[in-house]
């Protein structure tokens, strides 16, 4: 099997429509979250982490001047088109396109909503940026709750090693919306203050939104400054709950074990974990079960939830390029959020963003239906 790489990437976001503006944001400890008072989002104040609507349809007119897509739509082209552009690789029969988003286009069912409510079918959305760039192969969608962003990644290396293509682009992404965030509320999960993953004080999650792009490729050619290589991954459901995570971490567990037997590598090299972290009670707790059954529990560890709220379908893959530029800047970031542990594992949270020697950094989720997965990556230069 050939080297698979994560290369060009790009991050479109309340902090920033580049990854580079995204990541200098992080590292002056700038968060996109904010008390949102909108009827026409949510019947009450929430907390959360919104893409400006008028710098938005900014960048998306200088790409189209056809006013035919959702705000979805304009986000995920907005960021693949970044990718496509600099990576310099032409979209022949040899390259593949994986969409991964939890909900797609669900505000396609408001009724004040100007857009067909078949749009809210995954498979117009894939539709939507296949055709829009002209690739040759069918998107393929990956929807598998909050860990499609990391999983996407996974899918695209498999789909290599197996030599059906030697290119993958991803695009993730979700919105904020009306139906995620009364669900969220009806579970009693949402915090009205940012939030403060594995604290002892930490009391739910913010929602937010995001799209994230990356190429995922085995060309030594097409590689950017911060790209990584993707040594393991594996992927475990727990099977236990259709919204509570395993009490014993056993899915996450399993799929971490997945991927270090892969990569062939032990705990003690990982020099970084990008966890999940949503700042619920359970989650964080299974967390930490899990990272210590693992013999993690001493690695530097940070959830980016406090920058960016769940983005839900598109955490993985943001996260994920957060860690590229953490190895590529020799920087760990401070976990936002986080003063006093409220679990009942040891943890080592990254309390302030300093520089520091890295090399390998494994990046976990964990979602809905007891869905788990864990990859690892290393410094491809």
């Amino acid at each position: 099997m050939s080297t698979v790489h994560v290369s060009y990437n790009n991050i479109v976001s309340a902090l920033g429509f580049s990854t580079d503006e995204v990541v200098k944001n992080i590292a002056a400890g700038h968060s996109g979250l904010k008390i949102v008072d909108d009827k026409r989002i949510f019947q009450e104040s929430f907390c959360g982490a919104l893409i400006d609507t008028e710098k938005l349809q900014t960048a998306f007119n200088k790409l189209s001047p056809i006013y035919q897509y959702t705000r979805l739509e304009q986000m995920m082209i907005t960021s693949l088109s970044d990718v496509i552009k600099n990576s310099g690789i032409k979209l022949n029969e040899r390259v593949g396109l994986i969409i991964s988003s939890t909900k797609g286009n669900i505000d396609a069912l408001g009724n004040d909503n100007y857009f067909d409510e078949h749009r809210a079918y995954l498979s117009k959305l894939g539709n939507q940026i296949n055709t829009f760039f002209n690739f040759k192969n069918e998107a393929i969608v990956v929807s598998n709750a909050c860990v499609s962003g990391i999983l996407a990644v996974s899918i695209a290396k498999r789909y290599i090693d197996h030599g059906v293509y030697d290119h993958v682009f991803i695009a993730s992404g979700d919105v904020v919306s009306r139906f995620t965030l009364s669900g969220f509320h009806s579970f009693q999960a949402l915090s009205k203050a940012p939030c403060k993953p594995y604290d002892a004080n930490r009391i739910g999650i913010n929602i937010g939104e995001v799209a994230a792009s990356a190429l995922v490729t085995n060309s030594e050619q097409h590689l950017s400054e911060d790209s990584v290589i993707v040594l393991g991954e594996g992927t475990s459901n727990d099977a236990n709950h259709i919204s509570g995570p395993s009490r014993t971490g056993e899915g996450l567990y399993r799929s971490m074990q997945s991927a270090f037997k892969e990569a062939k590598i032990s705990a003690n090299e990982i020099d970084y974990v990008s966890a999940h972290g949503t700042a619920t009670l359970f989650n964080d707790e299974m967390e930490a079960i899990a990272f210590n059954r693992m013999g993690l529990s001493k690695v530097p560890l940070n959830s980016l939830k406090g920058y960016f709220g769940h983005t839900l379908g598109a955490s993985g893959l943001v996260e994920t390029i957060v860690g590229m530029q953490s190895l590529k800047n020799q920087t760990v970031f401070k976990s936002a959020g986080f003063e006093t542990s409220g679990v009942t594992q040891p943890l080592n949270v990254i309390e302030k963003t300093e520089e520091k020697k890295l090399q390998i950094f494994l990046k976990t989720a964990s979602g809905f239906g007891g869905c788990n997965t864990a990859v690892i990556f290393k410094k491809s230069k």
